[in-house]
């Protein structure tokens, strides 16, 4: 047996509800205890921490381990016990033999030494593996079926993070933060963006439950689409039935915003607004959109020619001034009693959403296998054209409907306040400005002017109202 002179101490925990890592620095101090009574010199200390053995997940501490043994520059391994190493006994196979290959011949733990040439040894180190796995298996069936016993109680979950809104008991309403989501939700559902709302809360410094103030747009997104927040006990993604815990917004909003990141998936929108109009101008002369051009001196809004965009080419109009048209007319059509009337709906409206994202859901998923049968042959590329034309025109009704039943919420607390939203629209940031405008109007459709006039003039501004 060769002379120990650079060891590997392993160390892993399952579990670590605290994340301070204090299992596996008990694990440590032991085997460096063991390691000084022996004589050996340890090389390294490899720690994987809140990471399971059993279910084949990847361990980075234990791989770069297997390569240090590998290449020759470990002697021994020390690890607290046989089954920190691993419970499978393919894998303790696998351990067995690379450390066959590489010569190292001894694997002490605190309970016992492991001789690999020893048969007696080997034949322990089996059984104590299966036995590892067995027992493995079977505290993964009681942890399932607690999980399920809490599902179907409306218990929370486990795990060391409380959510954002309630105490470390997952239970009570942490006032402070509950206002935070509340305003997210009420600013979501008024058609703020997740990006724009990760970015209010990063300035206003409004801390995470882990104590740092860094909000991603996933983090935030998880937030409002959890049914948590509306007392749904969710599981796999989806609301299993009522939680234990009081909600802190309403069902009914919990279903708007399941809704709008519907409506706004199959948008195909992903690149942030940039513009007060985009994709709400119509060419007066052919009817295409109008895009956003900047120029040297100004930025227009342009009909563009050719086969990506197949417009006229021929009419062009300064950005700034119609925006400022139509932002007063917006704001102006507010304080109408016509917007009080269109509104009054608003509850029959909110029980379309669940039939026309079903709508929208079938229409799309009738698409998909259209693009396969062409993709295996069983169709003909001009039966696939004919097929898809009348799905893509449902697909459009949907989105259309859903998109104006979305919008209305944007214009909560607003009619009748048109002049006092006025007086600070400039302070509001470009999605919900965006979001007040596309709740009220269609389309603006942009006639042909004069050539060479200095001016915008109104008449050729032409708003279609949705509101």
């Amino acid at each position: 047996m060769k002379t120990v002179t650079a060891a590997a101490v392993y160390a892993r925990i399952s579990s670590d509800q605290t994340g301070e890592g204090l299992g596996v620095q008990r694990q440590l101090e032991d085997c460096r205890k063991l390691a000084a009574e022996r004589g050996w010199t340890i090389a390294e200390e490899y720690v994987d921490n809140d990471i399971s053995a059993y279910r084949g997940k990847a361990r980075p501490e234990y791989a770069r381990m297997l390569a240090d043994i590998a290449g020759g520059r470990r002697d021994a391994v020390i690890a607290y016990h046989q089954d920190r190493l691993t419970r499978r006994p393919m894998e303790w196979e696998q351990f067995v033999d690379l450390c066959d290959t590489a010569g190292v011949e001894q694997l002490a733990t605190v309970t016992s030494d492991i001789n690999f040439g020893n048969d007696n040894g080997m034949l322990i180190a089996r059984i104590t593996a299966a036995v590892a796995a067995n027992e493995s298996a079977r505290k993964s069936a009681r942890i399932n079926r607690k999980i399920q016993q809490n599902v179907e109680q409306g218990k929370p979950n486990g795990g060391a993070h409380r959510p954002f809104g309630y105490d470390r008991d997952k239970l009570t309403i942490r006032e402070s933060e509950a206002e935070v989501v509340r305003e997210i939700v009420d600013r979501f559902l008024a058609g703020e963006s997740v990006r724009s709302l990760a970015a209010w809360m990063n300035e206003q410094q409004i801390p995470t439950t882990a104590g740092g103030v860094n909000w991603s747009t996933t983090t935030l997104r998880g937030i409002l689409r959890s049914g948590r927040i509306a007392g749904l006990r969710d599981h796999h993604g989806e609301a299993a039935g009522p939680a234990a815990w009081p909600a802190l917004v309403s069902e009914a909003k919990h279903h708007q915003i399941l809704a709008m990141f519907e409506t706004k998936k199959n948008s195909g929108r992903r690149a942030p607004r940039r513009y007060l109009l985009s994709g709400m101008l119509r060419c007066g002369k052919c009817g295409t959109p109008l895009y956003s051009a900047a120029r040297a001196d100004r930025r227009r809004y342009v009909c563009l020619s050719g086969p990506d965009h197949r417009g006229c080419g021929r009419l062009t109009v300064v950005a700034q001034p119609v925006e400022e048209l139509i932002a007063s007319a917006v704001l102006m059509r507010l304080d109408t009693p016509v917007m009080g009337d269109a509104l009054s709906g608003r509850a029959a409206a909110d029980e379309r959403q669940a039939a026309l994202l079903a709508e929208l859901q079938s229409a799309q998923s009738k698409m998909t296998e259209l693009s396969e049968m062409w993709a295996a042959g069983e169709i003909s590329r001009p039966e696939w054209k004919a097929a898809r034309t009348p799905l893509e025109a449902r697909v459009e009704n949907a989105q259309r409907q859903l998109d104006q039943i979305a919008g209305t919420n944007a214009l909560d607390g607003l009619v009748g306040h048109g002049e006092e939203l006025a007086a600070g629209w400039d302070g509001l940031n470009l999605d919900r400005q965006v979001a007040i405008v596309r709740a009220v109007l269609d389309y603006v459709t942009i006639l042909p002017g004069v050539l060479g006039a200095r001016t915008v003039d109104p008449s050729r501004v032409v708003p279609s109202w949705q509101l």
